[in-house]
């Protein structure tokens, strides 16, 4: 419901991706605001369920995807220098990984290494968390491309997290993969609209958490793996 008027904003201020990029497929001018009806959808619903269920961490989440927010626009406005972007994003990724202890506690012996010490993997956390995010915002700019693989990315972590019965993370997948939805209808080809940095980072962003707290949910058995790729737990799926 909200992007015919971003649409029509965007087009009234000449707010359009820059054609002749060698990661762009369209050659001529397209409005590329759509990230914030993505925002916008994601945090009125995910504010909703955080009133039903107090038990999620939904204050750092949306203060991360609003500091995001805030330099994705800024950047789809005016443009912004790599070195700014990256230290927001470090900023965000911190105040994910620090005060709600989103991050990846044990290697699961890769590198011959298995639980981290608090730095290193806290520091190896906020580097994940801005490595998706940057991958989710180079590509942006072929239809349908960032929006499909959204879906396909949080739906599957929904449908991991219900079988794991953590309902409440499986619910802010759904939260996602829904607001995107809306978006994909005006975002096939031939993209009527691009979400843009607005929509791309915060969108990476919700993947990477919900990324990491998936991993955080495993535990190590004697075998050295995640419990999710254990033989036990493979065994009691076999069994189901």
């Amino acid at each position: 419901m909200c992007i015919p008027s971003v649409l029509h904003v965007a087009r009234a201020w000449h707010l359009c991706d820059d054609v002749g990029h060698f990661r762009k497929e369209h050659d001529h001018g397209i409005p590329r605001l759509g990230g914030v009806a993505i925002f916008v959808s994601f945090n009125i619903t995910l504010l909703i369920v955080g009133i039903i269920d107090k038990s999620l961490l939904v204050n750092y989440m949306l203060a991360a995807c609003i500091i995001l927010f805030a330099m994705g626009l800024k950047d789809d406005l005016y443009g912004v220098n790599s070195s700014t972007k990256f230290m927001i994003q470090a900023f965000a990724a911190g105040g994910v990984v620090l005060p709600a202890d989103i991050r990846v506690t044990s290697m699961y012996g890769i590198f011959g290494i298995y639980n981290l010490p608090y730095i290193p993997s806290a520091l190896l956390s906020i580097l994940l968390i801005m490595l998706i995010v940057n991958s989710f915002n180079l590509i942006d700019g072929i239809d349908g491309l960032v929006a499909t693989t959204g879906i396909i990315v949080n739906c599957t972590f929904a449908f991991l997290f219900i079988y794991l019965r953590q309902y409440e993370l499986a619910a802010i997948g759904l939260t996602m993969s829904g607001a995107i939805l809306g978006f994909l209808c005006f975002n096939l080809a031939p993209a009527k609209i691009f979400m843009g940095d607005t929509g791309a980072l915060m969108i990476g962003l919700i993947s990477a958490v919900m990324a990491l707290k998936f991993i955080s949910l495993s535990t190590v058995p004697s075998n050295g793996l995640p419990l999710w790729l254990s033989r036990s737990w493979l065994d009691l799926c076999l069994i189901r």
